[in-house]
């Protein structure tokens, strides 16, 4: 039962409890269910601060105020890649305190008369892997995983061919320079750069692995703002599975991103918690520690104690385009808690006079990408493959007006 509350809950920031009692709007526990706001303008300025609030300090974590030094250096930009189809640009991002540079690797459309619109998304296992080109340079402090070869084994997730061709760019760099997936106490990360004086570990409430992926996405942004060749106000962030849920927090904080897209996210990602369906929060944090802020683990076997489900976190990339996908055999990720997600963060899409989703989830192979809100689900497993990209390039065509 949806329980209304006339102050916020403690945890939340003092100057955003101030702003609602000001309004006059009582704050509902939103819980799982689809959210009910009532204008635009009581959306920004009480719910939308609130359900952010909530993210920050209960589930990704707060990320830095403060900035370190960052300077971009194009390394190479070469003709005729992809048998003349693109350009490949490789970027060096060099953040002062951490000694490894972080690689940037492009692929621009090589017959582009402009500005490009852009896909950013991070990779798993090092650019080079992304695509057999073999003049892409290995990212340093790349997993290697035994008998899984380098170049190119994860070039199926990345149809840079397929991209380039529909008059996008793509731009993507390697997680693990920015901060490993394995719970090392995030001592081979970008966290010790904005400790205070003394500090060993974040806060409860400071950012987790998650975060510090968003954040340096948004690093990445930081590049392609000053990058003529990319149109600044079309660039997508688009990630899979984990990266899924980095991409819908990026897309949160960072408003530059004009569309977020999430491919198979599940729980913390796109999927509704509270359903403990597939993986639940105790199970992430038991087996992913590293990924959330300690507060996370208040709602380990706890999802009824939560302000807002992940319909939220969707609804924090309004009025900007979003996009959801599933997978059938992805029973893990919870497709139908991925797609009611989706649907109830429309309500706030609607308030903007904007298309979100009305209808049941839709059959496999049926995609739902007319409105601001998109969804589809594809037959097969956890993966993004070509198909998931046809549906993301033809929501990107439409918001983009291509």
């Amino acid at each position: 039962m949806k329980r209304y509350i006339t102050t916020l809950l403690l945890l939340l920031a003092s100057a955003v409890c101030g702003r609602a009692q000001e309004s006059g709007v009582i704050v509902p526990k939103y819980g799982s269910e689809p959210l009910k706001i009532n204008s635009v303008e009581e959306w920004e300025q009480v719910h939308r601060p609130v359900i952010m609030n909530f993210f920050e300090q209960e589930v990704y974590g707060l990320m830095p105020e403060g900035q370190v030094g960052i300077t971009y250096e194009v390394l190479s930009e070469t003709k005729g890649a992809l048998e003349g189809r693109a350009i490949r640009k490789e970027v060096a991002m060099k953040i002062a305190g951490i000694d490894t540079p972080i690689i940037i690797l492009m692929y621009l459309p090589a017959n582009a008369k402009g500005p490009v619109p852009a896909f950013l998304g991070m990779n798993f296992k090092g650019n080079h892997q992304t695509h057999t080109d073999p003049d892409i340079t290995p990212s340093p402090n790349a997993p290697v995983t035994k008998g899984d070869p380098e170049r190119g084994a994860a070039s199926r997730r990345w149809p840079m061919e397929y991209i380039v061709e529909n008059g996008y760019a793509v731009v993507t760099f390697n997680r693990d320079n920015v901060d490993p997936d394995e719970d090392d106490g995030f001592k081979n990360s970008v966290h010790p750069l904005f400790y205070a004086e003394g500090q060993t570990y974040p806060k409860a409430n400071e950012w987790g692995t998650i975060g510090a992926w968003a954040w340096s996405l948004s690093r990445v942004m930081d590049y392609l703002v000053t990058d003529k060749a990319i149109d600044s106000n079309k660039v997508a962030v688009i990630g899979h599975s984990r990266l899924g849920k980095t991409a819908l927090w990026a897309g949160a904080t960072d408003t530059r991103f004009a569309i977020a897209i999430s491919n198979n996210s599940g729980c913390g990602g796109a999927a509704l918690s509270n359903r403990e369906v597939g993986e639940s929060v105790e199970v992430i944090n038991r087996a992913f520690p590293h990924w959330f802020c300690d507060n996370y683990n208040k709602y380990r076997n706890n999802e009824e104690a939560l302000l807002v489900d992940q319909q939220g976190l969707i609804a924090l990339m309004a009025p900007r385009p979003v996009y959801v996908a599933s997978a059938t055999l992805d029973q893990w990720a919870d497709p139908e808690g991925e797609y009611l997600s989706a649907l109830y963060a429309s309500p706030v899409y609607e308030l903007y006079g904007l298309q979100g989703l009305t209808t049941p989830m839709p059959a496999p192979e049926q995609p739902m990408n007319s409105g601001h809100v998109g969804y589809h689900l594809r037959s097969g497993k956890h993966d993004i493959l070509i198909y998931d990209w046809q549906q993301y390039i033809d929501f990107a065509n439409r918001h983009f007006g291509k």
